[in-house]
């Protein structure tokens, strides 16, 4: 049995996940609240395979992209029972993530039972806590001083969401309403491309 894959499929493959991730991009910039994010455009936008492997990115501000594999890794590490409807957030560095404000979200996409890929979206939001407002402080000797840092969580278990995470988030930024708003805008991309990704593999 030939293993040949038709060029043709591919390039059809190739540019569906490109259209999907550029998709994802649209929703962003029309639901985020905060103006880093719907003017500025400072989001990543990404598909990774369970061996971490980038599949598919789009062209908002790649910088964020080059680390997005080994926060994907982070995550396959940490969680052994990933199930459909789940959501997982980071943003230490120490763990997969870039700077502080930088969020990722994690959506996984199942085909029935199998696990197939992530949809990936890392945001920088306009304070994440921390000794000075907007999470950059130049008179930081340590990492704690910078904000909160927040190592791979489910923050949402079988589609229903942890408010009791979010409210412990929320508590130590300085912008609550625009955090939940801008996560909720994350989440919401994510869960997007997931549909999108769903009626590719169908």
């Amino acid at each position: 049995m030939s293993t040949k894959i038709d060029p043709i499929t591919r390039s059809v493959v190739q540019h569906r996940l490109s259209s999907i991730v550029k998709e994802m991009g649209e929703a962003m910039l029309r639901t985020s609240y905060s103006q880093i994010l719907n003017s500025s455009r400072d989001f990543s936008l990404a598909i990774c395979d369970t061996s971490s492997r980038l599949i598919a990115q789009a062209d908002h501000l790649p910088v964020h992209v080059g680390a997005l594999p080994w926060a994907t890794m982070v995550v396959e590490d940490r969680f052994k029972d990933v199930k459909p409807g789940d959501v997982f957030l980071l943003n230490d560095p120490y763990h997969g993530g870039s700077h502080l404000p930088d969020l990722t979200v994690f959506v996984p996409v199942f085909s029935g039972d199998r696990r197939l890929l992530w949809t990936i979206v890392r945001a920088h939001f306009s304070d994440i806590g921390g000794a000075t407002h907007g999470a950059y402080n130049p008179g930081a000797t340590e990492i704690y001083q910078e904000g909160l840092r927040i190592t791979p969580l489910r923050i949402a278990d079988k589609g229903q969401m942890r408010e009791d995470l979010l409210r412990m988030i929320a508590i130590n930024v300085r912008h609550p309403r625009d955090f939940r708003g801008d996560l909720a805008a994350m989440i919401g991309s994510a869960k997007l491309c997931e549909k999108r990704l769903l009626e590719l593999i169908a």
